[in-house]
């Protein structure tokens, strides 16, 4: 319902305000200005994202208008085709990389993101953004060309989970928080064979709408890796190869049928096979671990993806980079809330780990001040995963294009409507075509 009214005061307001920043990048916004903000998350993610909103509208009088959007794919369609007709948000979320936009991120290194954001360089000299405390790394993810695009909210990394209750209750044995790809499977078999009838023993997490993590690891793992930046290691046959593994699963009863998997976005807690009881393992992102523990009473816990410690193939992912968009008509306020976003410990008191580990100690001491088991948890994880980590390869250009392409092939091959050959083509057609 507050969502609802701060948006309703946004449309009037729009008719009768004049916005009161300008292109200033000195001092602080005046009179009463209104930011809208495009982000997506859980259900969870965005109840804490309300209340951080709330604290700083209370202490500036500036009112930040969220839009969340139901998924990714989603949310920049509707940035760019907004962005398109003027009528784009202030703040946009960015995700984990600039290719997030559809963009060539090789090109966008040189040219290109300056058309859709507005660099914050000005702000940062003039101190109405602070980035003394935010880490190095996170300031790098953010620059391009030598100049500041975007600032990450946290940062996180790839990650298994599993239902350690669960298993318990079977029987099943525990996994090692390190294991080879034999030992991962031998572990599914043993799980498996606890398990009741209807309940698998992983997650179908071969290709999802908005995901193609998993298939990205395998191949670094693999000494293949799908994009460097300049060209794709991948072929066809070993992109089958890929395809043929995941088959294996299906058939063997350790992963659902296609059919029942396509039940599952496999985008959050709220469209989870684990969650609802079908899955014992499936693989996320280190921070999700609070959102899908907050969602059940089970015992959840991380681990490493197999072979992980073999080859070093984790990488640390920035998390959530916000942006302002170039043409906003209010920058100085939008600019502001980033600054509090940012660098305000009581933001983390809201947000816990739902982004991730925060960039800055004062985040990261907020968030320990008054640590959960999920909460330690990624930290422990990422103590453990972060000394098998390398840097991570550039996103497949048109990022979003390239999720939803894989997933469609990946279905195709799941329902037998295609061979995993043919998948194994059409994937490497797919990268050409995106990267030519």
């Amino acid at each position: 319902m507050k969502r609802f009214l701060v948006f309703l005061m946004v449309l009037l307001m729009a008719g009768t305000f004049v916005f009161a920043a300008g292109n200033q990048a000195t001092g602080s916004a005046s009179g009463t200005s209104v930011v809208r903000w495009s982000y997506w998350g859980s259900e969870s993610r965005l109840r804490a994202v309300q209340q951080a909103i709330d604290v700083f509208t209370e202490r500036t009088g500036i009112i930040v208008a969220g839009e969340p959007a139901p998924g990714t794919n989603e949310h920049f369609d509707k940035f760019r085709t907004q962005f398109a007709g003027g009528m784009a948000v202030d703040i946009v979320q960015v995700g984990g990389d600039f290719s997030n936009f559809g963009l060539n991120d090789q090109l966008v290194r040189a040219s290109g993101i300056e058309d859709l954001l507005l660099p914050l360089d000005a702000y940062v000299r003039s101190g109405v953004l602070d980035i003394s405390k935010v880490d190095a790394a996170a300031i790098q993810a953010g620059t391009r060309n030598g100049m500041l695009y975007a600032i990450p909210v946290a940062t996180n990394m790839p990650a298994l989970l599993y239902n350690k209750s669960l298993l318990e209750r079977v029987g099943a044995p525990l996994p090692k928080v390190s294991m080879t790809w034999a030992e991962f499977e031998t572990w599914l078999r043993q799980v498996q064979a606890r398990l009741p009838h209807g309940v698998y023993a992983m997650t179908d997490n071969g290709a999802t709408a908005s995901g193609s993590v998993f298939f990205g690891y395998w191949c670094g793992d693999n000494g293949t890796p799908m994009w460097d930046g300049t060209r794709t290691h991948l072929t066809a046959a070993i992109v089958q190869r890929y395809f043929d593994m995941w088959a294996g699963l299906r058939r063997d009863g350790l992963i659902p049928p296609a059919a029942t998997a396509a039940d599952y976005a496999e985008t959050n807690e709220a469209t989870s096979s684990l969650i609802a009881g079908k899955t014992a393992v499936m693989q996320t992102w280190s921070n999700q671990i609070t959102g899908y523990q907050n969602a059940t009473p089970d015992t959840l816990e991380l681990i490493m993806l197999p072979n992980a410690a073999v080859n070093n193939g984790l990488w640390g992912q920035m998390s959530q980079m916000m942006a302002i968009n170039k043409n906003s008509r209010n920058p100085q306020a939008a600019v502001q809330f980033l600054n509090y976003y940012i660098n305000d410990p009581a933001v983390w008191e809201f947000l816990g780990t739902s982004y991730g580990i925060p960039v800055t100690p004062a985040g990261r001491g907020a968030i320990l001040a008054n640590a959960d088991n999920s909460v330690r948890k990624q930290v422990e994880y990422l103590d453990i995963a972060g000394r098998h980590a390398s840097p991570r390869n550039p996103n497949m250009p048109s990022d979003t294009e390239w999720n939803s392409g894989l997933h469609l092939i990946y279905q195709n091959a799941a329902f037998g409507r295609i061979t995993t050959a043919q998948a194994g083509q059409q994937v490497l057609d797919l990268i050409n075509r995106l990267t030519r």
